[in-house]
């Protein structure tokens, strides 16, 4: 396999140098220029022809932002966001997700390149490969006429997950089944994700808490940081916010939330969306062994079918389901609804 392009595009140039430092000597990749602002990097795609794109999302003459939207619409290609680890930097990097960035890092917090960039090769060479999506997003109705049975939904996802997310959850209706998502992603970002999700799907949606009771038409979220979510059985089951070590190299881990919901296996129904590695596979399989329903994307859809094949070959997934149809599949496990429909037509 070839060395994937990469060009570099920061305004600053010690950024742009712990980058470099962090690729190099990987033989993924090979960083072929670097470029200071938009106007620079255009002309540099042009003659350098990358395969994926860093990008920083505040730069000077043209934000990152602006430049992304150009790309998506004229150039398409992979690009990964650099943000600052801040509430308007992490409000920003939502909006370069939604505009079609296959994920977003964040700066060093306090000089530690290893910390935020040791992922970012591993990164670009999925992004190098991921399928973009073409197109505004397709909307799907929330379902109508949904009566609950009383099981609750699990959610594992990684790169590609935020779009995955916003249209899985468009499809939920107000009263849902209680839901619990780890997508992995910095703490600050996750709380400008669920902000984002608050506003434009049916359901609640909002960080778990400690102690929290599962309850109808709510979306959980763990709010990462220090901490995994988990599942506390009981009656009512409970979010459960454990501080421990990395799991899967991830915190928060699918594998933590999906291995503590075994005991109550028969009253759950998971989900593993697109995202790179294997994390959450192996407690997917647990539970399905030990009564839940499991799903996972298929790879016409995912942006990076890394966690879902994981699903599906190690047996955990019963059936890979196609994005759209997901909310409605996962649905009609946890009670009875009139199916969700796609603008434009109805699922089959």
């Amino acid at each position: 396999m070839s060395a994937k392009r990469v060009l570099i595009v920061d305004d600053s140039p010690t950024i742009r140098q712990l980058i470099r430092a962090q690729l190099q000597g990987d033989s993924r990749l090979v960083v072929v220029g670097e470029a200071s602002d938009p106007y620079d990097a255009r002309e540099k795609i042009k003659a350098l022809a990358p395969d994926v794109l860093t990008l920083d999302v505040e730069m000077p003459r043209m934000n990152g932002l602006e430049f992304l939207e150009k790309i998506m619409r004229l150039r398409p290609m992979p690009v990964i966001m650099v943000s600052t680890l801040t509430q308007r930097g992490s409000t920003k990097a939502m909006e370069a997700l939604s505009l079609g960035a296959v994920d977003c890092i964040g700066k060093p917090k306090y000089g530690n390149p290893i910390e935020a960039f040791g992922i970012l090769p591993d990164l670009l060479v999925a992004a190098a490969d991921a399928r973009l999506r073409s197109g505004p997003r397709k909307k799907v109705e929330p379902a109508s006429g949904f009566t609950w049975n009383g099981k609750v939904i699990l959610i594992g996802s990684s790169t590609g997950g935020v779009d995955a997310l916003e249209t899985v959850l468009s499809g939920f209706p107000a009263n849902c089944p209680p839901t619990l998502i780890t997508q992995h992603m910095p703490e600050s970002f996750l709380a400008s994700f669920a902000r984002r999700l608050q506003g434009c799907i049916a359901p609640n949606m909002g960080l778990a808490r400690d102690g929290l009771p599962l309850t109808q038409g709510n979306v959980y979220l763990a709010p990462g940081g220090e901490y995994h979510l988990a599942v506390k059985p009981g009656e009512p089951a409970r979010c459960q916010l454990e501080a421990s070590e990395k799991r899967n190299g991830h915190r928060p881990s699918v594998e933590v939330l999906f291995d503590s919901a075994v005991p109550m296996a028969s009253k759950v129904v998971s989900v593993m969306l697109t995202g790179m590695g294997r994390d959450g596979a192996d407690a997917m399989l647990r539970l399905r062994q030990a009564g839940a329903r499991c799903f996972a994307q298929d790879s016409a859809t995912s942006v990076v079918y890394g966690m879902p094949r994981a699903a599906v070959e190690n047996g955990a997934a019963e059936k890979a389901v196609p994005l759209g149809r997901i909310a409605s599949t996962v649905l009609a496990q946890c009670g009875r609804q009139t199916a969700a429909v796609e603008r434009g037509g109805r699922f089959a």
